[in-house]
């Protein structure tokens, strides 16, 4: 296919990218450790079930590719063509080429950009949706990304540029779910320039991207400036060991906030109830980080609130006054405080029974004259709370209710479950991830 970069010097392009290379130093320095190895403690009981890979062609999920394929692991292979570099196709054939020879199965997943929004995170989105997608489809259980040592580095430094938090600096998770998917990070005990040297050790070749060289891209620059402080003897290891500890304060923290939620919280129907005096007696860091896990959850939100916004959350919450944020609201009564969802965040939601509404909602009931494909989901509002008998003697504050997921067909209400109406339907809400999860639910 081509010649083969061996110790410092280069691989010519294949399918359109810019060449890689690997100095004797960096690349041949660690071949010492067993990197199949740490590849495959890392992923544990994951390599005895079929696994999703993502390989771009770039060095490292090329090296991911091998690494999986000497394992014995039972592989599928996907490549994300966003469409964005003329070389991007061809690349997404030499991928595919390469399966083929190893007899692995191979998919190129294409997406375009719409031009909404910021491009890096749209791109980013996309590409974990059209994986979790992708790997739902064919049954595997898992997908591993080939994120580095040197990506953990590179995205604490980035992230310290932007003033980021301890939740910020703490190193990726080598662990996470994605829209209904397990994605694994099995390479980031591994330097960049160590897996490229096992490629080599190999006679294996790859392609490096070019916008890896453009200094427009954050990334990029923190690169350089890694590269910057070797001279004074920090690498991006070190800096990776400090986002690694890093996650173990936020462990810590958030282990202080499954305790306070466990004292001072408590979920109904929907709705989280916080004890006043109880909030205003936490650790700042504490009270903030409790604050922001319930308005994600009640707001479905996949990133907290800025923080300027939740300061003045929390500043009304001690002073005993409603608020909103995202897509909250915080009504205060009797010593404690009731937050709920906002009905303007959720005005026009609609979607089928059989979906799940506001990111939290299942709805279950029975069927109307054998078919319910008329029927859809949205909130109560107004509307629906003026068609029900008795609304008043609902055990549940009005505010929740008009935010409330009800059935409707067209204009006519089938169904308020929270309110109590509508025989034989339910709803129930997702339970809340991570801390605030030890909430006891309101008896």
């Amino acid at each position: 296919m081509c010649d083969l970069a061996r110790g410092g010097h280069t691989v010519p392009r294949i399918g359109g990218g810019r060449i890689g290379r690997v100095g004797h130093g960096g690349a041949w320095l660690h071949l010492t450790r067993d990197i199949g190895h740490i590849f495959r403690a890392a992923l544990g009981p994951a390599a005895r079930q079929p696994l999703g890979l993502a390989v771009s062609g770039g060095g490292d999920s090329v090296a991911l590719l091998h690494l999986a394929v000497e394992a014995g692991c039972k592989v599928a292979v996907a490549t994300v063509d966003h469409g964005l570099r003329e070389e991007a196709a061809a690349e997404a054939a030499a991928v595919a080429a390469r399966c083929e020879a190893l007899g692995v199965p191979h998919r190129v997943l294409e997406w375009r950009w719409n031009g909404r929004g910021n491009l890096s995170d749209a791109a980013r989105r996309a590409r974990m949706t059209l994986l979790a997608d992708w790997a739902r489809g064919a049954g595997l259980a898992a997908v591993a990304l080939g994120h580095t040592q040197d990506d953990v580095a590179e995205t604490f430094l980035m992230r310290l540029a932007r003033d980021a938090g301890v939740d910020g600096l703490a190193a990726m998770a080598a662990r996470r779910e994605v829209a209904g998917m397990v994605f694994l990070r099995p390479l980031m005990g591994v330097g960049r320039a160590e897996l490229r040297g096992w490629l080599l050790s190999r006679g294996l070749d790859w392609v490096d991207d070019p916008t890896n060289e453009d200094a427009h891209f954050a990334r990029v620059r923190a690169r350089r400036a890694i590269a910057a402080m070797a001279d004074a003897g920090v690498g991006a290891d070190q800096i990776a060991a400090l986002a690694g500890r890093m996650t173990d304060v936020r462990e810590a923290l958030d282990g202080s906030v499954a305790e306070a939620a466990a004292r001072i919280a408590r979920l109904d129907r929907g709705d989280v109830i916080l004890e006043g005096a109880g909030l205003a007696q936490l650790p700042v860091e504490i009270r903030r980080r409790l604050m922001r896990d319930v308005v994600m959850w009640i707001g479905s939100a996949e990133y907290g609130p800025r923080g300027a916004e939740l300061e003045r959350f929390i500043a009304a919450a001690l002073e005993g006054r409603a608020a909103t944020l995202g897509g909250c609201r915080m009504t205060p009564g009797r010593g404690r405080l009731r937050i709920t969802r906002e009905m303007r965040a959720v005005a026009g939601l609609e979607c089928a029974t059989d979906q799940v509404w506001d990111g939290r909602w299942r709805v279950t009931g029975p069927e109307i004259d054998g078919d319910n494909s008329g029927l859809t989901i949205r909130a109560l509002g107004i509307e629906g709370l003026a068609q029900i008998a008795g609304a008043e003697a609902a055990t549940m504050p009005r505010l929740s209710l008009l935010a409330s997921p009800a059935v409707w067909r067209g204009d006519m209400l089938v169904a308020a479950p929270l309110a109590g109406q509508g025989a034989g339907w339910s709803a129930a809400c997702a339970a809340p991830f991570g801390p605030l999860s030890a909430a006891p639910l309101s008896h």
